[in-house]
């Protein structure tokens, strides 16, 4: 494809044309060393037998057998491998089963003209000693300001439409 003797188009456009960088042009991949490959085969029978192990432990498992290696380059080398750790994920996106799950009324409805529907959204930007809390009320068809509130708490942030 690309013709490092080109007359006419150096290597870095004849890249540009090809959509390829040209770090990609001239990568040459390095061969896995032995080492590496008996690593590998260690982390394999040590996460078949214990496939609960991270790779904190699997790296504290290879060091009883004297095999010394630190845990970033064995997570490196699990995650070449496509090996990730069996355990309980926290489940933090399930409702309870008993919260009413509330209809959203803008399904299907065409937003036209302004005042038809407003939206509001709170914003907490991080300052030295704390939060100041930013409230803003929009118009949903003109993406107009309706109103705009800060406060360094909560409470003390109403939001009120302006001529009002």
């Amino acid at each position: 494809m690309i013709c490092r003797d080109h007359p006419d188009l150096i290597v870095s456009q004849q890249c540009r044309l090809e959509k390829l960088s040209r770090s990609a042009f001239y990568y040459m991949s390095v061969e896995v060393s032995a080492a590496t490959l008996e690593l590998m085969k260690a982390i394999d029978r040590a996460f078949t037998k214990y496939p609960f192990f991270g790779s904190r432990q699997i790296a504290a498992y290879l060091r009883r057998d004297d095999i010394v290696v630190g845990r970033h380059r064995v997570r490196r080398l699990m995650a070449k491998m496509g090996l990730e750790a069996i355990y309980k994920r926290p489940r933090t996106s399930q409702p309870h089963p008993q919260h009413k799950v509330y209809p959203y009324l803008l399904r299907g409805m065409t937003i036209g003209r302004s005042n038809q529907v407003w939206c509001s959204d709170i914003t907490f930007i991080p300052v030295k000693h704390g939060f100041l809390y930013l409230v803003e009320i929009m118009d949903w068809a003109t993406r107009k300001d309706l109103s705009l509130r800060r406060s360094n708490s909560e409470t003390l942030c109403p939001p009120l439409v302006r001529g009002q």
